[in-house]
Protein backbone atom coordinates (compact mmCIF):
# COMPACT_ATOMS: atom_id res chain seq x y z
CA UNK A 1 0.00 0.00 0.00
CA UNK A 2 1.20 3.36 -0.79
CA UNK A 3 1.75 4.69 2.95
CA UNK A 4 1.56 8.44 1.74
CA UNK A 5 -1.99 7.48 0.61
CA UNK A 6 -4.43 9.56 3.22
CA UNK A 7 -6.72 7.54 5.45
CA UNK A 8 -9.70 9.68 4.64
CA UNK A 9 -10.50 6.93 1.63
CA UNK A 10 -11.49 4.55 4.60
CA UNK A 11 -14.22 4.65 6.65
CA UNK A 12 -13.55 6.47 10.22
CA UNK A 13 -16.10 3.59 11.78
CA UNK A 14 -13.22 1.22 10.07
CA UNK A 15 -10.24 3.45 11.33
CA UNK A 16 -11.72 4.16 14.82
CA UNK A 17 -12.58 -0.06 15.31
CA UNK A 18 -8.41 -0.52 14.20
CA UNK A 19 -7.45 1.98 16.63
CA UNK A 20 -9.90 0.56 19.68
CA UNK A 21 -8.55 -3.40 18.82
CA UNK A 22 -4.49 -2.51 18.80
CA UNK A 23 -5.25 -0.62 22.21
CA UNK A 24 -7.30 -3.00 23.52
CA UNK A 25 -4.42 -5.81 22.31
CA UNK A 26 -2.11 -3.78 24.04
CA UNK A 27 -3.53 -2.95 27.19
CA UNK A 28 -4.98 -6.42 27.99
CA UNK A 29 -1.27 -7.88 27.28
CA UNK A 30 -0.06 -5.72 30.02
CA UNK A 31 -2.79 -6.30 32.18
CA UNK A 32 -2.21 -9.58 31.65
CA UNK A 33 1.70 -9.71 32.73
CA UNK A 34 0.82 -7.44 35.64
CA UNK A 35 -1.82 -10.41 36.81
CA UNK A 36 0.43 -12.80 36.33
CA UNK A 37 2.95 -10.85 38.63
CA UNK A 38 0.45 -10.57 41.53
CA UNK A 39 -0.57 -14.77 41.01
CA UNK A 40 -4.01 -14.39 39.01
CA UNK A 41 -2.30 -16.54 35.71
CA UNK A 42 -0.04 -19.01 36.21
CA UNK A 43 2.51 -20.33 33.75
CA UNK A 44 3.72 -18.50 30.66
CA UNK A 45 3.00 -15.11 29.14
CA UNK A 46 4.32 -14.74 25.39
CA UNK A 47 3.14 -11.13 24.79
CA UNK A 48 3.05 -9.91 21.56
CA UNK A 49 3.69 -6.28 22.20
CA UNK A 50 4.54 -4.22 19.06
CA UNK A 51 2.71 -6.89 17.29
CA UNK A 52 -0.41 -5.38 17.21
CA UNK A 53 -1.21 -3.43 13.83
CA UNK A 54 -0.33 -7.48 11.91
CA UNK A 55 -3.25 -8.96 14.65
CA UNK A 56 -5.30 -5.95 13.80
CA UNK A 57 -4.83 -5.17 9.94
CA UNK A 58 -5.37 -8.71 9.10
CA UNK A 59 -8.57 -9.62 10.65
CA UNK A 60 -10.12 -6.96 10.15
CA UNK A 61 -10.08 -7.73 6.68
CA UNK A 62 -11.48 -11.26 6.68
CA UNK A 63 -14.94 -11.86 6.80
CA UNK A 64 -17.08 -12.93 10.09
CA UNK A 65 -16.98 -16.30 8.77
CA UNK A 66 -13.55 -16.63 7.69
CA UNK A 67 -11.30 -18.52 9.83
CA UNK A 68 -7.47 -18.13 11.28
CA UNK A 69 -4.92 -20.35 13.34
CA UNK A 70 -2.98 -19.04 15.58
CA UNK A 71 0.82 -19.57 17.41
CA UNK A 72 2.42 -19.51 21.38
CA UNK A 73 1.83 -15.36 20.90
CA UNK A 74 -2.21 -15.54 19.92
CA UNK A 75 -3.63 -13.02 22.24
CA UNK A 76 -3.46 -10.51 20.33
CA UNK A 77 -4.98 -12.41 17.09
CA UNK A 78 -7.93 -13.87 19.10
CA UNK A 79 -8.57 -9.77 20.20
CA UNK A 80 -8.55 -8.98 16.83
CA UNK A 81 -11.34 -11.97 15.34
CA UNK A 82 -13.41 -10.86 17.82
CA UNK A 83 -12.37 -12.67 21.24
CA UNK A 84 -13.42 -11.21 24.23
CA UNK A 85 -11.15 -9.57 27.13
CA UNK A 86 -13.64 -11.42 30.19
CA UNK A 87 -13.27 -15.06 28.79
CA UNK A 88 -9.51 -14.75 27.16
CA UNK A 89 -8.77 -13.89 30.89
CA UNK A 90 -10.32 -16.50 32.82
CA UNK A 91 -8.56 -18.76 30.44
CA UNK A 92 -5.13 -17.38 31.17
CA UNK A 93 -6.32 -18.00 34.95
CA UNK A 94 -7.37 -21.23 34.26
CA UNK A 95 -10.76 -21.04 35.21
CA UNK A 96 -13.76 -22.40 33.89
CA UNK A 97 -15.96 -19.78 32.12
CA UNK A 98 -12.31 -19.65 29.92
CA UNK A 99 -12.87 -20.15 25.96
CA UNK A 100 -11.49 -23.73 26.66
CA UNK A 101 -12.74 -24.00 30.15
CA UNK A 102 -9.59 -23.30 31.46
CA UNK A 103 -7.82 -25.89 30.23
CA UNK A 104 -5.93 -24.34 27.23
CA UNK A 105 -4.55 -21.42 29.13
CA UNK A 106 -2.33 -18.91 27.50
CA UNK A 107 -1.29 -21.23 24.51
CA UNK A 108 -3.90 -22.85 23.07
CA UNK A 109 -7.26 -20.78 23.58
CA UNK A 110 -10.02 -21.14 20.26
CA UNK A 111 -13.66 -20.26 19.31
CA UNK A 112 -15.20 -22.18 17.15
CA UNK A 113 -18.09 -19.71 16.74
CA UNK A 114 -15.57 -16.50 16.09
CA UNK A 115 -13.18 -18.81 13.21
CA UNK A 116 -10.64 -19.04 15.27
CA UNK A 117 -9.43 -22.76 15.35
CA UNK A 118 -6.65 -22.34 17.77
CA UNK A 119 -3.61 -20.95 18.82
CA UNK A 120 -0.74 -23.99 18.53
CA UNK A 121 1.85 -24.35 21.25
CA UNK A 122 3.87 -26.27 18.47
CA UNK A 123 5.87 -23.68 16.05
CA UNK A 124 4.08 -23.40 12.82
CA UNK A 125 1.63 -26.38 14.07
CA UNK A 126 -1.25 -24.18 12.61
CA UNK A 127 -0.01 -23.63 9.33
CA UNK A 128 -1.26 -27.49 8.00
CA UNK A 129 -4.68 -26.90 10.14
CA UNK A 130 -5.73 -23.50 7.99
CA UNK A 131 -4.66 -25.17 4.75
CA UNK A 132 -6.92 -28.13 5.70
CA UNK A 133 -9.45 -25.56 6.62
CA UNK A 134 -9.16 -23.92 2.95
CA UNK A 135 -9.52 -27.78 1.85
CA UNK A 136 -13.02 -28.16 3.48
CA UNK A 137 -13.34 -24.72 2.09
CA UNK A 138 -13.15 -25.38 -1.48
CA UNK A 139 -14.85 -28.86 -1.19
CA UNK A 140 -17.95 -27.13 -0.03
CA UNK A 141 -17.96 -24.81 -2.60
CA UNK A 142 -17.34 -22.14 0.15
CA UNK A 143 -16.09 -18.52 -0.40
CA UNK A 144 -14.52 -18.79 2.97
CA UNK A 145 -10.71 -18.14 3.59
CA UNK A 146 -8.30 -19.29 6.11
CA UNK A 147 -5.49 -17.47 7.33
CA UNK A 148 -2.46 -18.77 8.89
CA UNK A 149 -0.17 -16.83 11.85
CA UNK A 150 3.14 -17.76 11.98
CA UNK A 151 6.49 -16.27 12.50
CA UNK A 152 9.95 -16.48 10.98
CA UNK A 153 10.75 -19.04 12.94
CA UNK A 154 8.08 -21.34 11.71
CA UNK A 155 8.90 -20.32 8.25
CA UNK A 156 11.63 -22.81 8.45
CA UNK A 157 9.65 -25.20 9.34
CA UNK A 158 8.35 -28.58 7.22
CA UNK A 159 4.90 -28.06 7.84
CA UNK A 160 5.14 -24.51 6.12
CA UNK A 161 6.62 -26.13 3.13
CA UNK A 162 4.25 -28.50 3.26
CA UNK A 163 1.19 -27.11 3.05
CA UNK A 164 2.29 -24.13 1.07
CA UNK A 165 3.32 -26.87 -1.98
CA UNK A 166 0.11 -28.87 -1.38
CA UNK A 167 -1.87 -25.54 -1.30
CA UNK A 168 -0.67 -24.13 -4.47
CA UNK A 169 -1.24 -27.46 -6.39
CA UNK A 170 -4.76 -27.29 -4.99
CA UNK A 171 -5.35 -23.80 -5.36
CA UNK A 172 -6.53 -23.49 -1.82
CA UNK A 173 -8.20 -20.12 -0.38
CA UNK A 174 -5.31 -19.61 2.08
CA UNK A 175 -3.16 -16.99 3.33
CA UNK A 176 0.07 -17.54 4.86
CA UNK A 177 0.62 -14.44 7.12
CA UNK A 178 4.39 -14.36 8.48
CA UNK A 179 5.02 -12.19 11.45
CA UNK A 180 8.51 -11.61 10.89
CA UNK A 181 9.82 -10.26 14.26
CA UNK A 182 13.15 -10.88 13.58
CA UNK A 183 13.76 -13.58 16.07
CA UNK A 184 12.85 -16.88 16.43
CA UNK A 185 12.91 -17.25 19.70
CA UNK A 186 16.41 -15.68 20.72
CA UNK A 187 17.80 -16.58 17.14
CA UNK A 188 17.72 -13.72 15.09
CA UNK A 189 16.72 -14.73 11.19
CA UNK A 190 19.97 -14.09 10.03
CA UNK A 191 21.48 -17.06 11.58
CA UNK A 192 18.76 -19.56 10.44
CA UNK A 193 17.83 -17.95 7.39
CA UNK A 194 20.19 -17.36 4.19
CA UNK A 195 17.40 -15.13 2.41
CA UNK A 196 16.21 -12.00 3.58
CA UNK A 197 12.99 -11.91 2.81
CA UNK A 198 11.17 -14.50 3.58
CA UNK A 199 8.18 -13.75 0.85
CA UNK A 200 10.83 -14.40 -1.65
CA UNK A 201 9.81 -18.54 -0.79
CA UNK A 202 6.74 -17.87 -2.54
CA UNK A 203 7.80 -18.13 -5.78
CA UNK A 204 9.15 -21.47 -5.30
CA UNK A 205 5.65 -22.82 -4.90
CA UNK A 206 3.73 -20.58 -8.05
CA UNK A 207 1.63 -17.65 -5.78
CA UNK A 208 2.53 -14.41 -4.70
CA UNK A 209 5.02 -13.24 -2.32
CA UNK A 210 4.22 -9.74 -0.49
CA UNK A 211 6.11 -7.71 1.64
CA UNK A 212 4.24 -5.40 4.08
CA UNK A 213 5.18 -2.89 6.71
CA UNK A 214 3.91 -5.13 9.79
CA UNK A 215 3.81 -1.96 11.58
CA UNK A 216 1.43 -0.06 9.29
CA UNK A 217 -2.02 -1.54 10.11
CA UNK A 218 -4.10 0.02 6.85
CA UNK A 219 -0.58 -1.76 5.07
CA UNK A 220 -1.40 -5.15 6.43
CA UNK A 221 -5.48 -4.70 6.27
CA UNK A 222 -4.79 -3.55 2.20
CA UNK A 223 -2.25 -6.66 2.09
CA UNK A 224 -4.83 -9.33 3.45
CA UNK A 225 -7.99 -7.89 1.53
CA UNK A 226 -5.70 -8.13 -1.70
CA UNK A 227 -5.12 -12.13 -0.65
CA UNK A 228 -8.34 -12.58 0.43
CA UNK A 229 -9.97 -11.65 -2.38
CA UNK A 230 -7.38 -13.69 -4.85
CA UNK A 231 -8.38 -16.66 -2.46
CA UNK A 232 -12.30 -16.45 -3.15
CA UNK A 233 -11.45 -16.18 -6.86
CA UNK A 234 -9.97 -19.47 -6.63
CA UNK A 235 -6.81 -17.95 -7.27
CA UNK A 236 -4.75 -19.95 -4.21
CA UNK A 237 -2.55 -18.64 -1.81
CA UNK A 238 -0.86 -15.85 -0.73
CA UNK A 239 2.48 -15.46 1.33
CA UNK A 240 2.52 -11.70 3.17
CA UNK A 241 5.19 -11.40 5.19
CA UNK A 242 4.67 -8.51 7.95
CA UNK A 243 8.22 -6.78 8.87
CA UNK A 244 7.17 -5.89 12.77
CA UNK A 245 8.69 -6.03 16.05
CA UNK A 246 8.45 -7.35 19.39
CA UNK A 247 8.82 -4.53 21.89
CA UNK A 248 9.19 -7.26 24.99
CA UNK A 249 10.72 -10.80 25.52
CA UNK A 250 10.00 -14.25 23.81
CA UNK A 251 8.32 -14.70 27.69
CA UNK A 252 7.98 -12.55 30.14
CA UNK A 253 11.11 -13.03 32.29
CA UNK A 254 13.45 -13.72 28.98
CA UNK A 255 16.60 -11.75 30.08
CA UNK A 256 16.87 -10.59 26.40
CA UNK A 257 20.41 -10.83 25.90
CA UNK A 258 20.12 -11.68 22.35
CA UNK A 259 19.61 -8.18 21.47
CA UNK A 260 20.53 -4.67 22.33
CA UNK A 261 18.50 -1.98 23.95
CA UNK A 262 19.36 0.21 21.29
CA UNK A 263 17.74 -2.01 18.96
CA UNK A 264 14.86 -2.34 21.24
CA UNK A 265 14.15 1.94 21.48
CA UNK A 266 15.01 2.15 17.55
CA UNK A 267 11.72 -0.13 17.30
CA UNK A 268 9.97 1.53 19.50
CA UNK A 269 10.35 4.78 17.64
CA UNK A 270 7.75 2.39 14.93
CA UNK A 271 5.56 1.23 17.63
CA UNK A 272 1.86 1.16 15.28
CA UNK A 273 -0.37 2.33 18.00
CA UNK A 274 1.30 5.74 18.63
CA UNK A 275 2.26 6.19 15.13
CA UNK A 276 -1.63 4.82 13.84
CA UNK A 277 -2.96 7.47 16.67
CA UNK A 278 -0.52 10.20 15.32
CA UNK A 279 -2.02 9.86 11.37
CA UNK A 280 -5.43 9.75 12.73
CA UNK A 281 -5.03 13.32 14.56
CA UNK A 282 -2.71 14.63 11.70
CA UNK A 283 -5.09 14.26 9.15
CA UNK A 284 -7.82 15.71 11.65
CA UNK A 285 -10.28 12.26 11.03
CA UNK A 286 -10.90 12.27 14.66
CA UNK A 287 -10.09 14.67 17.65
CA UNK A 288 -7.95 13.88 21.13
CA UNK A 289 -11.15 13.64 23.18
CA UNK A 290 -12.76 10.46 20.95
CA UNK A 291 -9.37 8.46 21.45
CA UNK A 292 -9.35 9.83 24.85
CA UNK A 293 -12.41 7.97 25.83
CA UNK A 294 -12.14 4.88 23.58
CA UNK A 295 -8.95 4.24 25.71
CA UNK A 296 -10.94 4.90 28.87
CA UNK A 297 -13.78 2.52 28.01
CA UNK A 298 -10.67 -0.16 27.00
CA UNK A 299 -9.56 0.19 30.69
CA UNK A 300 -12.83 0.05 32.38
CA UNK A 301 -13.39 -3.48 30.27
CA UNK A 302 -10.16 -4.49 31.01
CA UNK A 303 -10.70 -4.11 34.89
CA UNK A 304 -14.28 -6.08 34.46
CA UNK A 305 -12.55 -8.61 32.82
CA UNK A 306 -9.46 -9.30 35.86
CA UNK A 307 -13.08 -9.34 38.68
CA UNK A 308 -14.03 -11.60 35.88
CA UNK A 309 -11.66 -14.01 36.07
CA UNK A 310 -11.37 -13.65 39.82
CA UNK A 311 -14.47 -14.33 40.27
CA UNK A 312 -14.94 -16.99 38.56
CA UNK A 313 -15.47 -20.72 39.33
CA UNK A 314 -12.13 -23.35 38.87
CA UNK A 315 -12.70 -26.16 36.87
CA UNK A 316 -14.09 -29.34 38.03
CA UNK A 317 -11.65 -32.78 38.77
CA UNK A 318 -15.17 -34.96 37.56
CA UNK A 319 -15.10 -32.72 34.31
CA UNK A 320 -11.30 -33.84 33.34
CA UNK A 321 -12.33 -36.12 30.63
CA UNK A 322 -15.27 -33.35 29.10
CA UNK A 323 -13.97 -32.74 25.24
CA UNK A 324 -11.36 -35.42 25.13
CA UNK A 325 -14.04 -37.63 23.06
CA UNK A 326 -15.93 -35.91 20.37
CA UNK A 327 -19.59 -35.62 20.82
CA UNK A 328 -20.98 -37.12 17.16
CA UNK A 329 -24.18 -35.31 18.59
CA UNK A 330 -23.40 -32.22 19.42
CA UNK A 331 -20.09 -31.13 17.25
CA UNK A 332 -18.38 -28.11 16.46
CA UNK A 333 -18.58 -27.46 12.58
CA UNK A 334 -16.41 -24.54 11.53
Amino acid sequence: MDATKSLSSYPTSLLLEMFRRMTLIREFELRAIEERHRGLIPGFIHSCVGQEATAVGACLALNPDDVITSTHRGHGHLIAKGGEARYMMAELAGRQPGYCLGRGGSLHISDFNLGILGANGIVGGGIPIAAGAALAFKMRGERRVALAFFGDGAANEGAFHEAANQSAVWKLPVIFFCENNLYGEGTAMHRSTAIQNLADRAVAYGFPGVIVDGNDVVAVYEAVRQAAERARNGEGPTLIEAKTYRLRGHYEGDPQVYRTPQEVEEWKRRDPIPRFRARLLQEQLVDESTLEEIQGEIMAQLDEAVLFAKQASQPQSEDALYGVYADIHNGLVF
